[in-house]
C-alpha cells in the first residue's frame, strides 16, 4: 500500500515538473508565485508543485469590437463594429503589465471607435474608412506598448446611421437625382433647339440661295430675251424698214385720194434705196445698202458681244429658235399694225 502511494506521489511530482511548450506559445514560469522566466517550444523541468505557468499564444489574434453607439461631431447617431488583430510581442510583459490583454485591447478598442466616430462627421465616417482605421491604431498603439501588444491592423467593418437618418438620406438622395435629371433634361432640350435652330438656318440658306438662283436664272431669260429681240430687230435693218415702208406706199397708192404727206424720214430712206435701184440716173459710189450694225456701245449694252455664249448656256437650241420665231412674228404683226395707223 505504502508502494502504491509512493509511486503514485513521484508520477504526480514528474507531471507537475514537466512542462512541454507548443511552437506557437510562450509560457511564463512562477515558483512561490514569483515571477522566475519564460519557458519557450520544448521540453522544460520545473520545481513540482511549487511552479505555475501562463501561456500566452504568440501569433497574431483576432479579437471582436462589439457594435457601438457613437454620436457623430454633426450629432448623427451611427451604430459601428470593428476587428482588432493584435500580437503578443513581449510576454513578460503581457503577463505582469496588464490582467487579461486580449479583454485589455478589446475594450480599449471600443473606447476608441466611439472616440474617433464622434471626431468626424457622418459623411466622413462614412466615406473615409481608411482615415478611421488609421486613427483607431494610432491611439492604441502606445498604450499597448507598454503592455506588450503590437497591433497589427484594424478594421471597422460597418458604420450604421440611425433609421431616420437613413430616410433623410434617401430623400436627399433621390432629391439630387431628379436634380440631375431636371438637369439632363433642359440641357437636352436646350441642345435640341440649337439644333433645331440651326437646321433651320441651314433650311433657309439653301431656300435664299435657291431663289437667288431662281432670280439670277430669271435675270439671265430676260436678257436673252431682250437680246434675242435687240438681234430680230438688227437682222431686219434698214432695208426690212424701206420695204415694209414701200408695202405702205403701195396700200396708200391704191387708195382714192391724190394728196399725200409723207415723213422727211421716209422720203430720205426712199432716196438712198432709189440708189440702188436698178437704171437709177442718181450718182451713187457703188456702196450696198445693207443692214445698219449697232454701235460698240449699244451693242454692249444689249450684250450683243457675247450673245452666243449666252445662247449656248440655253438648255436646247430648239427651244431658242422657237421663241425667236414667236418674237419675230409678233415684231411683225405690231409693224404691220404700226403702218396701217400711220
Amino acid at each position: 500500500m505504502a508502494g502504491l502511494l509512493a509511486l503514485a506521489v513521484v508520477a504526480a511530482a514528474v507531471n507537475s515538473a514537466v512542462e512541454i511548450v507548443d511552437a506557437t506559445e510562450k509560457r511564463a514560469l512562477t515558483v512561490f508565485g514569483e515571477y522566475r522566466k519564460l519557458l519557450g517550444p520544448g521540453l522544460h523541468f520545473v520545481p513540482p508543485f511549487v511552479s505555475r505557468t501562463h501561456t500566452f499564444d504568440m501569433r497574431t489574434r483576432m479579437l471582436d469590437v462589439p457594435r457601438q453607439e457613437a454620436i457623430t461631431r454633426d450629432n448623427s447617431p451611427v451604430t459601428a463594429d470593428a476587428v482588432l488583430y493584435v500580437r503578443v510581442m513581449d510576454a513578460k510583459k503581457a503577463y505582469l503589465e496588464v490582467e487579461d490583454h486580449e479583454r485589455a485591447v478589446a475594450n480599449l478598442g471600443q473606447t476608441t471607435l466611439r472616440a474617433v466616430i464622434g471626431d468626424m462627421d457622418l459623411d466622413a465616417t462614412l466615406s473615409r474608412r481608411e482615415e478611421i482605421n488609421a486613427r483607431i491604431r494610432e491611439e492604441i498603439d502606445r498604450p499597448t506598448d507598454d503592455w506588450g501588444v503590437r497591433v497589427e491592423s484594424v478594421e471597422v467593418q460597418e458604420v450604421m446611421p440611425s433609421a431616420g437618418v437613413v430616410d433623410a438620406m434617401e430623400e436627399q438622395t433621390s432629391a439630387e437625382r431628379r436634380r440631375r435629371a431636371m438637369i439632363l433634361e433642359a440641357q437636352g432640350e436646350r441642345r435640341s433647339a440649337v439644333e433645331r435652330a440651326e437646321g433651320e438656318k441651314q433650311s433657309n440658306i439653301i431656300r435664299a440661295q435657291g431663289e437667288k438662283q431662281s432670280q439670277i436664272l430669271e435675270a439671265q431669260g430676260d436678257a436673252v430675251s431682250t437680246v434675242l429681240r435687240a438681234k430680230s430687230a438688227e437682222s431686219m435693218g434698214e432695208r426690212a424698214v424701206i420695204d415694209k415702208g414701200m408695202e405702205t406706199l403701195e396700200s396708200i397708192g391704191q387708195g382714192e385720194s391724190t394728196t399725200f404727206v409723207l415723213p422727211q424720214e421716209l422720203s430720205s430712206m426712199l432716196g438712198r434705196y432709189g440708189k440702188h435701184l436698178t437704171g437709177s440716173d442718181v450718182a451713187t459710189d457703188g456702196a450696198r445698202l445693207d443692214s445698219l450694225e449697232f454701235d460698240e456701245e449699244t451693242g454692249k449694252l444689249l450684250g450683243l458681244d457675247d450673245i452666243e455664249a449666252t445662247l449656248a448656256e440655253m438648255d436646247e437650241g430648239g427651244a431658242v429658235l422657237s421663241e425667236l420665231e414667236d418674237i419675230e412674228g409678233g415684231a411683225s404683226d405690231r409693224e404691220l399694225e404700226f403702218d396701217e395707223s400711220e
